[in-house]
């Protein structure tokens, strides 16, 4: 038969034991804690500097076609191309929608509420 000292050992090496691991185990999940919020952090960066990236290479596509549209560089000639027949495209569109504003006697307010619908429909293909 065991003593209660006996067993009181056992208790107190058992919980000892528990603690010690305990212990190791909170080590271990705040170190994977902090590894886990600087993985996030340098994430996140990164997508807010790719983000940054795209819009300045838009601002740079928008300045070289602003300044070199009627004279490009030969690689970005059909670019170039491509961008100006779009634009006389929207252009010419833009005409259409006023002469058709204009011969149906169509007001701001009917021509919002039907872009409305429009935006509604746009947002249900998504």
């Amino acid at each position: 038969m065991t003593s209660i000292d006996d067993f009181k050992k056992f208790a107190k090496d058992a919980l000892d034991t528990i603690t010690d691991v305990s212990v190791e185990a909170y080590k271990l999940a705040e170190e994977k804690a902090k590894i886990v919020k600087k993985w996030t952090k340098l994430k996140t960066e990164i997508a807010l500097d790719k983000s940054h990236i795209r819009r300045l290479k838009a601002e740079m596509g928008q300045i070289y076609y602003d300044n070199c549209k009627d004279d490009p560089s030969q690689s970005l000639k059909q670019h170039c191309e491509d961008v100006t027949a779009a634009l006389d495209r929207i252009t010419a569109k833009q005409k259409e929608l006023e002469d058709i504003k204009n011969k149906n006697d169509l007001t701001d307010e009917d021509l919002e509420e039907y872009e409305t619908i429009l935006d509604e429909d746009d947002a249900s293909d998504e």
